[in-house]
């Protein structure tokens, strides 16, 4: 499954539309006041879905996870020196960048791969390509790369 991440040029907060390949909106993320970065996903319906919202007063970056109202992990950035890396505690993942920031793999435990990110260059606003394997995971992974987003716009 491929989805394309596209945030939204003229927003007062973070807003987001995530399109699959045929150009249909699956999910709408919009940015809410508060904290941190605090994102709501919605489904194609309107529906909320998820929400990503940002750990304040941390010393690495850390963003929990709720399906719903019901929260199910914290994404944390890892300590490195040249390639970005993330831990997903609810599910084992391990996401790392490249040294630009622009791909990113992710893995699950046995170190297979779950999803791949890319940054689309020479774009107006931030644009992501999400290559999710399997489509229950697509979700979790549109968490995963709105943390990382989110965490590069704190530290620019």
């Amino acid at each position: 499954m491929r989805l394309l991440f596209k945030q939204r040029l003229f927003s007062w907060f973070d807003s987001y539309d995530i399109y699959d390949e045929a150009g249909n909106t699956v999910y709408v993320v919009k940015g809410q006041l508060s904290w941190g970065h605090c994102l709501k996903i919605f489904d194609a319906a309107g529906r909320e879905v998820g929400t990503v919202k940002e750990r304040v007063l941390t010393w690495l970056p850390k963003f929990e996870m709720f399906l719903g109202e019901r929260y199910v992990g914290c994404i944390s950035k890892e300590l490195t020196l040249f390639k970005p890396r993330y831990h997903i505690d609810c599910n084992g993942w391990c996401v790392e960048g490249d040294f630009w920031e622009w791909d990113y793999r992710i893995q699950n435990s046995y170190g297979a791969e779950v999803a791949a990110v890319t940054k689309e260059l020479l774009r107006l606003t931030d644009t992501y390509v999400i290559d999710v394997r399997d489509p229950q995971d697509a979700l979790c992974a549109l968490m995963l790369v709105l943390a990382i987003d989110a965490e590069k716009c704190s530290r620019d």
